[in-house]
């Protein structure tokens, strides 16, 4: 199996895993997973920055798992490009715990509901981060 094809720095850990799980010919990641001895899957998890536990996870949670952080970001008007060229490892922990967050049910719901209800704020453990972001001197906000 090889590394993942054109995988850069400026790419963001989910899109990057994201971008593997779609070039897989196999529709099932995590049984394709299975096939693969512990070191391949070591292997390729370092290729997109993951550990072999953590890429298992992601793949099993499927493409969307990180969804609602870049809705939150939306909602708090912060550009995810420039936050991911400009502050790429914050973003990609940013992706990795909004994966494997367990208020996925409730985040969808208050964005659905009211975006600009601080509740969320309670129960997201990117919050402090989110909230940290929304005070920097960004040169662009959110993308249109």
């Amino acid at each position: 199996m090889s590394a993942l094809p054109g995988t850069q720095q400026s790419r963001s850990l989910v899109e990057a895993v994201l971008q593997w799980c779609r070039n897989w010919t196999s529709k099932n990641t995590v049984e394709q997973l299975k096939c693969c001895g512990a070191e391949e899957v070591e292997r390729i998890a370092k290729d997109v920055g993951l550990s072999g536990t953590e890429l298992r996870a992601f793949a099993s949670l499927g493409p969307e798992a990180a969804e609602l952080l870049l809705q939150r970001m939306a909602a708090l008007d912060l550009d995810r490009n420039e936050i991911s060229r400009t502050e790429l490892l914050t973003f990609r922990d940013l992706q990795r715990i909004c994966t494997m967050c367990q208020s996925h049910g409730r985040c969808a719901r208050d964005l659905a509901r009211d975006a600009a209800d601080p509740a969320w704020k309670d129960y997201c453990p990117n919050a402090a981060t989110l909230v940290a972001l929304t005070e920097l001197p960004w040169a662009r906000r959110r993308e249109s």
